[in-house]
Order: C-alpha cells, then sequence, then structure tokens
C-alpha cells in the first residue's frame, strides 16, 4: 500500500492558518494585576457611596426635623431623632400659606414654560442650525451671553414692562419671561446639534417634495426628539426652584409660588424650624414625582447620542 504525498503547486491555495495563529497570542492576565484591578473598583465603589451619603445628609436632616416639635428641636437640637411623631408642623405650612393654590400656580407655570420653551427652542434652532442663517455663528453666541446675564440685572426693566403691558401680579408675566429666559439655553443647545444634521436626509425629504415644515416636524422632531424631552425636563425644574423673579412680579398671596411661600415662614426675629422643615419636605415631593416620572425619558434623552 503506497501513501499519497500532496504538495502545494503554484496555483493552489496555501492552507488556512490555525485561528490561534490569526488571533496572535493571548495574553493572560496575572493574579496580581487582576488583585489591583479589583482594589481599584473597590475605591471607587467606596468613594461614590461617601459622595451618596453626603449628597443625601441634608434630606435626611430635614426629614428628622419635619416631625418634631419645636421644644424638642431646642432643646436635642437638629441633629436628634425625634421621640414622637409632630404633624402640626405640616398642618401649619398647609394652612398658613394656602399649599394647594401655591401648588398649583408652581404647576402652572413651571408646565407652560416647559412647553413653550421647548416649543421656542426648537423652532429657533431650526432656524439656525438647518437653515443655516447669515451670522449663525454670532447669533449663537448672543444667546449664551444672554443665558448668562444675572436676574438682578433684568428684573428692572422686566418689571416696567409688565407693568405698562398689563401683566403685573399676572403669572403669565413670569410664564413669558421665563420661556424667553429658558429658550435662550435651549436655543444655543439645539442649535449645536441641527448644525450637525445629516444634509442627506434634509436632500432626500427635500427631492420628495417635503417643505420645511414637514421637514421639521417629519424629519428633524423625530430624531431630536429625545433631547427636547431632556429640555423639558430641565425647563420645568429649573423654573419650579426659581425664586428672585416671581417673588418681585407676583405680590400677592394667590398668584405666588412655592418657594415664595417658604420664604414666607421666616420671619426677621424668629423662625419655626420645624414648620419650615415640613414645609420643605411637602414642597419637595411634587418635584420628585415629576423626576421619577420622567426619569426614563430623561436616562433616554441622554443616552440617545452615544448609540448611532
Amino acid at each position: 500500500m503506497s501513501t499519497v504525498t500532496t504538495t502545494p503547486t503554484a496555483g493552489s491555495a496555501p492552507a488556512a492558518a490555525p485561528s490561534s495563529a490569526v488571533r496572535g497570542p493571548v495574553r493572560a492576565t496575572r493574579p496580581d494585576e487582576r488583585y489591583r484591578r479589583g482594589v481599584g473598583r473597590w475605591f471607587v465603589l467606596a468613594a461614590a457611596v461617601v459622595v451618596a451619603l453626603l449628597m443625601l445628609s441634608p434630606f435626611v436632616i430635614m426629614v428628622l426635623n419635619a416631625f418634631k416639635s419645636p421644644a424638642e428641636y431646642s432643646q436635642d437640637g437638629p441633629l436628634s431623632i425625634p421621640s414622637e411623631l409632630y404633624l402640626d408642623g405640616v398642618q401649619n405650612f398647609w394652612t398658613r400659606t394656602n399649599f394647594p393654590q401655591k401648588l398649583w400656580n408652581s404647576v402652572f407655570i413651571s408646565a407652560l414654560v416647559a412647553v413653550f420653551g421647548t416649543l421656542l427652542s426648537l423652532l429657533s434652532a431650526y432656524a439656525i442650525g438647518v437653515g443655516r442663517i447669515k451670522g449663525r455663528l454670532w447669533i449663537v453666541t448672543l444667546f449664551l451671553v444672554a443665558n448668562m446675564l444675572p436676574q438682578e440685572a433684568l428684573i428692572y426693566p422686566l418689571f416696567d414692562m409688565a407693568q405698562k403691558v398689563g401683566l403685573s401680579n399676572s403669572p403669565w408675566s413670569i410664564i413669558i419671561i421665563f420661556t424667553v429666559i429658558q429658550a435662550a439655553f435651549g436655543t444655543y443647545l439645539l442649535a449645536s446639534v441641527l448644525g450637525t444634521f445629516p444634509p442627506a436626509l434634509l436632500e432626500a425629504a427635500q427631492l420628495d417634495g417635503a417643505g420645511r415644515w414637514r421637514i421639521l416636524w417629519q424629519v428633524v422632531y423625530p430624531i431630536v426628539k429625545p433631547t427636547l424631552g431632556v429640555l423639558m425636563i430641565f425647563f420645568f425644574i429649573w423654573t419650579w426652584n426659581e425664586f428672585f423673579i416671581p417673588l418681585v412680579m407676583l405680590t400677592t398671596n394667590d398668584t405666588q409660588t412655592i418657594p415664595i411661600a417658604l420664604a414666607s415662614l421666616q420671619g426677621d426675629r424668629m423662625m419655626d424650624a420645624p414648620t419650615t422643615n415640613a414645609g420643605a419636605l411637602v414642597s419637595l415631593i411634587p418635584a420628585l414625582v415629576f423626576f421619577l416620572i420622567f426619569q426614563r425619558t430623561l436616562t433616554r434623552g441622554v443616552t440617545a447620542g452615544a448609540v448611532k
């Protein structure tokens, strides 16, 4: 029985190399290197826990003092655990400030500013970023500078204009003012995003006969929708926490917002600490509920740009 030996010819393809040779040598991880990585991760986790505890400590102190009587607060201090559940602070804040009315004012103003500010930001950024108007860079810079102006420099002309147009002590004055202020930041952000918008999509829509409004709502809007959701959440929370301009523009009790109600609890010579902490806790709950409801929208909008 003869043995047949095959030799590669000039035209034949070379034999396939082993998979290990193609991938190259595999570098083994040494035990000491894996140990150092594990120790580093534990240090990062410990630092994150410490930061989280520091951030939660004011909230914990607020909860402790919200359900503590004034006598116990004066005797044991703000860091003591209440011996009994004291609910008079919540009741006093609810009745003294007419909290349901203040809650409605804050929700009404913040929601409309979030919607109008996001819509105005989209329209302005669409004209600047996609429309490619002349002087685009200078206009975006102007919006950035306008967003950096302190509110103290704007309050006198804003108050004077509100009086002249009949919007003094009106929630609509706050809505208009903060819609413009928030839209300045939203326009700056969206104009930068839309400035890098793929031209091929716009050209394809134009070839299909789409006008500018149709391109905006059927091409641009679905792509930037997650970013608009993030802007809307930020505008709502920022407007909810505003204090200085609403304090000056809203002068009667039935038009004021929650931050002004909290400030009204502090007198010149004394302060009811349990009532103030109870009011801060009650005022925090609506904003916290809003954030928890739209947390998925916020996360989706922040991570939308990371995936192509």
